[in-house]
């Protein structure tokens, strides 16, 4: 789905508008940043994962690539976040992290800072040896040491707009505080595309981007009703090659997880694309349903962030939830590299 428009969230004359009045009140924001006016400095590293627009750009497996290697380097990290609460009250991302990893501190709430200071003030709080935040690089309140920003290669920002006549929630100068730039989604980008937005890039900063990375399927989980409880088993991609699928996914940028679900299915017969975080209510449930009968689909594949919903309630096919992880086409080592320099103790 490279280069396909999405439709702003007001277009036309009155975005345009708005988007002037946001973008005044983000520079006086921003100044009263940059003079480190309601920042905090914790007394532990803290790496920043986040992005410049409104969409998904893959952070979390960004996120879990970076815990990952502070752990198998021998580092003990926690996971700070907004939280984008569900009906129950639980995070979706958050949710994903605490399953991915056993004993993972994870705040999610709104007040990253109160929340951190919190969990500092636990027994296991203490062993906590740095802070991983998912999408901080506008969260401004809290200090980093490494601000790593991830762009898609599908959606190039520098033909885009701030909000809401575009989805940039910042201008493309904001990624001046960058200290790593990631293009993310190379998989679902042409090689042209590549090339044209790591040098736009290169123009802008000095240098191109610091690595390119690639979403790959490497294994599914199908989870199956057994009448009281779902019930998981492993399987290789290969097993939607069988099958007629239906694809359903609430994300902000659909376009990489519906090619994905193309490419691996024998026939994607139907699609359900709703709005980001949509809780996914008894009607919606209904409808993905419906269409799976209609389209004569034998499984519905979806991403792990909506099987976290999804789950809920019992379903009469089994569900396909993508083991998604991060293929490094480049600056693996680099950034790697930065990662553990960040949280490093001082000689």
């Amino acid at each position: 789905m490279e280069g396909e428009a999405r439709r702003a969230p007001v277009p036309g004359p009155l975005g345009r508008l708005a988007s002037r009045v946001y973008a005044r009140g983000l520079a006086r924001r921003t100044a009263r940043f940059d003079r480190g006016e309601g920042v905090v400095r914790f007394d532990r590293p803290v790496i920043s994962v986040g992005n410049l627009s409104v969409g998904g750009t893959g952070k979390t497996p960004m996120v879990r690539w970076a815990v990952r290697t502070l752990r198998d380097a021998g580092h003990d990290p926690c996971v700070a976040m907004r939280g984008y609460k569900s009906r129950e009250g639980h995070s979706d991302e958050a949710t994903e992290h605490a399953e991915e990893f056993d004993d993972l501190p994870v705040v999610a709430q709104a007040d990253r800072s109160r929340g951190l200071i919190e969990l500092f003030a636990s027994e296991r709080g203490e062993r906590v040896e740095a802070i991983v935040l998912d999408d901080g690089f506008q969260h401004r309140q809290i200090a980093r040491d490494m601000d790593l920003v991830l762009l898609d290669a599908t959606r190039d920002p520098f033909d885009d707009a701030m909000l809401p006549a575009g989805w940039l929630r910042e201008p493309v100068e904001a990624l001046r505080r960058a200290t790593h730039i990631v293009l993310t989604h190379a998989e679902a980008a042409s090689s042209s595309g590549l090339s044209t937005l790591a040098a736009r890039i290169a123009d802008f900063r000095g240098h191109e981007p610091d690595a390119v990375v690639r979403h790959v399927w490497t294994g599914l989980t199908i989870w199956r009703w057994g009448g009281s409880t779902w019930e998981a088993t492993a399987e290789s991609v290969e097993w939607l090659r069988e099958r007629r699928t239906i694809a359903a996914c609430a994300l902000g940028n659909p376009g990489p997880f519906i090619d994905g679900a193309q490419r691996a299915s024998g026939m994607l017969a139907a699609k359900v694309v709703l709005r980001d975080h949509d809780p996914y209510a008894s009607g919606t449930i209904e409808r993905i349903v419906g269409e799976a009968r209609a389209a004569g689909a034998g499984a519905i594949v979806t991403t792990a962030k909506d099987w976290v919903k999804l789950r809920r309630c019992s379903l009469p096919l089994p569900v396909a939830v993508p083991r998604l992880e991060l293929v490094f086409d480049s600056g693996e080592a680099a950034i790697r590299g930065a990662l553990l320099a960040a949280v490093a103790e001082p000689e």
